[in-house]
C-alpha cells in the first residue's frame, strides 16, 4: 500500500488492511518515519502480524526536513513542497516493488506512477480513494464534460467563493510544476479493472453509480472504515475530558474540531467563540496550530472569552479523543471541517453535523450530508467566504435546543444504524474482488511468461 503522506489518508489504508488482515492479507504500508510513530500505536499485536508499517525515505530538502515529512502539523506554505518530494521517490518505489514483489498494490490519487511500475513488473495495481463520491464524481463530470452539460445531482454544488478558492489551489500546484489534476486523472485510468472507494451504498449509492459511468470503471465501496477505539484509552488528561462531558445533560453540548490539517485564522477563532458564546450552548473545542507555531490559545481567543465561559466550554489544545467524545450522550452536534474519515466518525457514532467546511472537497461533503441525506445543518458564509459570530449562534442553537435539530439527530442515528447493519458486507465484496484480481493477473502473467 502507498498512501499520500496525510494522517486522513493513511488511517483509510491502515484500516483497509487491518480489514484484510482478518481475511488473512499480508500487507506491507508504506509512509514516512514522520508518520509511522503515530500509527504503530494503533495496531494490536495481533494486528502487527499481518500488518507490516515500513518506511520509505524521501528526497532530501533543508527547508523539509524529515520530522515534516507528513502534513499532520505542516505549515500549509509547505504543502506542495512535500507533494514535490513525495512524487520524486519514484526510484524508491520501484525498488521496493520490484525487491518485495507482491501480488497486489494498492495506491493512492497523487500517484500516477505507481500503476506503470505495476505493469512493468506484471502486478496488479488498484486506485484506492479516501474521498467520498459525490465530491469525486462532481470534480470529474466538471472535468471531462462539456461545461454545458449540468452535474445531474443540484444538491452537490460549490459556492463562487469556494470555486475561487480552490482555484488558488490548482493554480499554486500548476505554477510550482506539480500537474495534480492530469496525475489524478491518469491514477483513475491506470486502476487495473476497479476503484476502491471510502464509502458504503446506502450514504452515496448513486453517486458511486454515476462515478462508474464517468469512467467506464467499476467502484467498489469498502465501509466507512471507521477506527475502533476502546473507551477506556487516552491517558488521564482524556479521561478528565469526559468526566467534564458526565457533568452535562444529554444532547446539551457540542464537539468543535477542523482535523490535524487545517489552522483556523485568528479572526475566525474569534468569530467563532463568539458565535459559540452567544448561543449559550455548552461547547468542547479543539484548537490546533502548525508545527513550531509557538502561539498560546489566550492570545488568539477574544479578551475575556475563557473567564465568561469557563463553566460551560471546554477548550483543548493540538488533540482530543474524538471518537470517545462522539460516542458521549451528552454530545447533540459535531462543529466540523467535513473531512471525509470525521464524516464517517460523526455517522457511525450516529451524531449530526454542524458543516463548516474549509477547502478542497469540505463544501461538496456538506452539501451532501445537509441537502441530500439531511443528518447536518451548515453554518452559511457569505460572497467573500466569511461566516459570522451571528450565524454560529443560530445554527448551534438551531441544533441543540429546536425541532430540526431533533430531526437530524433522528435522521443520523437511522443511518448509522444501517452502516452497522452492512456490518462487513463491504469488506467481503471487496476481498472477492481483490482475489478475483490477484487470480486473473495470475493467468496473464502465465501467458506472458508462456510467450516470451
Amino acid at each position: 500500500m502507498f498512501p499520500w503522506l496525510a494522517r486522513g489518508h493513511i488511517s483509510a489504508f491502515l484500516e483497509l488492511a487491518k480489514a484484510l488482515a482478518k481475511r488473512n492479507f499480508i500487507t506491507y504500508l508504506f509512509t514516512t518515519h514522520a508518520n509511522l510513530a503515530y500509527f504503530k500505536q494503533t495496531l494490536s499485536r495481533e494486528e502487527t502480524r499481518h500488518v507490516k508499517l515500513m518506511d520509505i525515505i524521501l528526497p532530501y530538502l533543508p527547508q523539509l526536513p524529515r520530522t515534516l515529512h507528513t502534513t499532520a502539523g505542516l505549515p500549509p506554505h509547505l504543502i506542495n513542497t512535500l507533494k514535490k518530494i513525495f512524487l520524486k521517490g519514484k526510484p524508491d518505489f520501484f525498488t521496493i516493488l520490484d525487491t518485495l514483489k507482491p501480488d497486489l498494490i494498492i495506491y493512492d490519487f497523487l500517484l500516477p506512477c505507481i500503476p506503470l511500475m505495476a505493469s512493468t513488473l506484471h502486478f496488479p495495481a488498484v486506485l484506492f480513494l479516501t474521498s467520498g463520491a459525490a465530491a469525486n464524481s462532481y470534480h470529474y463530470h466538471l472535468r471531462d464534460n462539456n461545461p454545458s452539460i449540468e452535474y445531474p445531482f443540484p444538491e452537490i454544488f460549490f459556492q463562487d467563493h469556494e470555486h475561487k478558492k480552490n482555484k488558488k489551489v490548482f493554480d499554486s500546484l500548476e505554477n510550482d510544476g506539480i500537474d495534480e489534476k492530469n496525475g489524478i486523472t491518469r491514477c483513475f485510468e491506470r486502476s487495473k479493472g476497479i476503484i476502491l472507494i471510502k464509502t458504503f451504498k446506502e450514504l452515496e449509492g448513486k453517486y458511486i453509480d454515476y462515478l462508474t459511468f464517468l469512467f467506464n470503471k467499476r467502484f467498489v465501496p469498502v465501509g466507512p472504515l471507521v477506527r475502533a477505539f476502546d473507551q477506556t484509552d487516552g491517558g488521564e488528561y482524556n479521561d478528565k475530558i469526559i468526566e467534564w462531558l458526565n457533568e452535562k445533560e444529554k444532547c446539551s453540548t457540542i464537539f468543535i474540531c477542523f482535523g490535524s490539517e487545517f489552522y483556523l485564522s485568528k479572526e475566525e477563532i474569534q468569530e467563532l467563540a463568539l458565535g459559540l458564546e452567544l448561543s449559550m450552548v455548552n461547547f468542547i473545542w479543539v484548537i490546533r496550530f502548525p508545527v513550531r507555531d509557538k502561539t498560546e490559545i489566550l492570545e488568539v481567543l477574544p479578551e475575556g472569552f475563557y473567564e465568561r465561559n469557563w463553566t460551560r466550554g471546554l477548550i483543548v489544545k493540538d488533540w482530543a479523543p474524538q471518537g470517545r467524545i462522539l460516542k458521549h450522550s451528552s454530545i447533540a452536534g459535531f462543529v466540523s471541517h467535513c473531512g471525509w474519515n470525521s464524516v464517517m466518525e460523526a455517522v457511525s457514532c450516529g451524531v449530526p453535523i454542524i458543516a463548516l467546511p474549509m477547502q478542497h472537497e469540505q463544501p461538496l461533503n456538506a452539501r451532501l450530508l445537509v441537502n441530500e441525506v439531511r443528518v447536518g445543518l451548515e453554518i452559511q458564509r457569505n460572497e467573500e467566504g466569511n461566516f459570522s459570530k451571528d450565524e454560529v449562534a443560530k445554527v448551534v442553537r438551531e441544533m441543540v435546543l429546536e425541532k430540526r435539530g431533533e430531526s437530524v439527530r433522528k435522521k443520523v442515528k437511522e443511518l448509522s444504524e444501517k452502516m452497522r447493519e452492512n456490518g462487513e458486507n463491504d469488506i467481503e465484496r471487496v476481498v472477492d474482488e481483490l482475489v478475483d484480481l490477484y487470480k486473473n493477473s495470475l493467468r496473464s502473467t502465465y501467458y506472458y511468461r508462456r510467450r516470451y
